[in-house]
């Protein structure tokens, strides 16, 4: 298995098509990062996949990436092993194909968006059918939780990575005026900070109510590869029965989202390394 020491991506598979798509989204994140995959079935009390299925997954997940894939049987429950396993590994990311077993609806949703949220990894959550190799936009919704400075940091790090634009959008509600206000000294603040990093980065402001729709059509519209967001790892009861705006973008997205557990900082007030 691997260890602490080495690159690793974290691919859950079960017998759907959906966790293939997103084993074959890993390839060109493992090659750059040169990161090993590997690839974890759980066996919930039904059979999982079959080993010499899942060897010969592994054969080709290798020979299409060029990296070193391992394979891994658990037993328990789906949400839980992976995030054990997780822990274990410590993966750059974990990737997961969003149907079937590994799916946000089950359940109303919760056990696999709570598999999200409190992972303390990066979780890209892949439900669409057809996606880029690689990644030339980053899709980057704006709010102002003190979380979005760090949210910045790691779409500047991506953006590198992949040789990727970064497209800014911030969506007014009208709430408070004095809050558009600040979101949009605090979006142009963004735009400076990632244009000074070396990153291409456009702003786009928008008004409306429905956040997570307005999102979603812009990523659309400007073919985003990636929308990256924070995932809170608490919810409050009101959160718990409407659902985050966290929740309904991972829920609603044909687009890949990258979902970061927010660290603690102590100081989140300026744009510091």
């Amino acid at each position: 298995m691997s260890t602490k020491t080495e690159n690793c991506i974290l691919v859950p598979i079960d017998s759907t098509e959906q966790t293939v798509i997103a084993l074959s989204q890993s390839y060109n994140l493992a090659r750059l990062t040169n990161s090993k995959i590997v690839l974890l079935t759980v066996d919930e009390g039904t059979p999982p996949v079959e080993q010499k299925k899942l060897e010969e997954l592994a054969k080709d997940a290798s020979e299409k990436s060029g990296q070193l894939v391992e394979t891994l049987i658990r037993k328990g429950n789906v949400y839980e092993e992976i995030n054990k396993v997780a822990d274990i590994i410590n993966p750059l990311f974990v990737m997961i194909g969003l149907t079937s077993k590994i799916t946000l609806r089950k359940i109303t949703g919760q056990n696999a968006f709570k598999m999200v949220r409190e992972s303390k990894h990066p979780v890209i959550t892949i439900r669409g059918k057809l996606h880029r190799d690689g990644c030339k936009t980053i899709l980057l919704p704006l709010d102002l939780t003190k979380e979005t400075r760090e949210k910045i940091r790691n779409a500047v790090e991506l953006a590198k990575l992949f040789k990727a634009d970064i497209r800014i959008i911030s969506i007014l509600t009208g709430e408070s005026k004095e809050e558009e206000n600040k979101l949009i000294a605090y979006s142009n603040q963004s735009w400076k900070y990632i244009k000074e990093s070396g990153v291409r980065c456009s702003v786009k402001t928008l008004r409306g109510k429905d956040v997570v729709k307005m999102v979603l059509e812009y990523g659309h519209e400007v073919e985003a590869d990636l929308i990256l967001i924070m995932s809170k790892a608490e919810l409050s009861m009101a959160e718990f029965f409407i659902g985050t705006v966290a929740q309904r973008v991972i829920n609603e997205s044909d687009i890949p989202v990258l979902s970061y557990r927010p660290m603690k900082r102590k100081d989140t007030t300026a744009f510091t390394k």
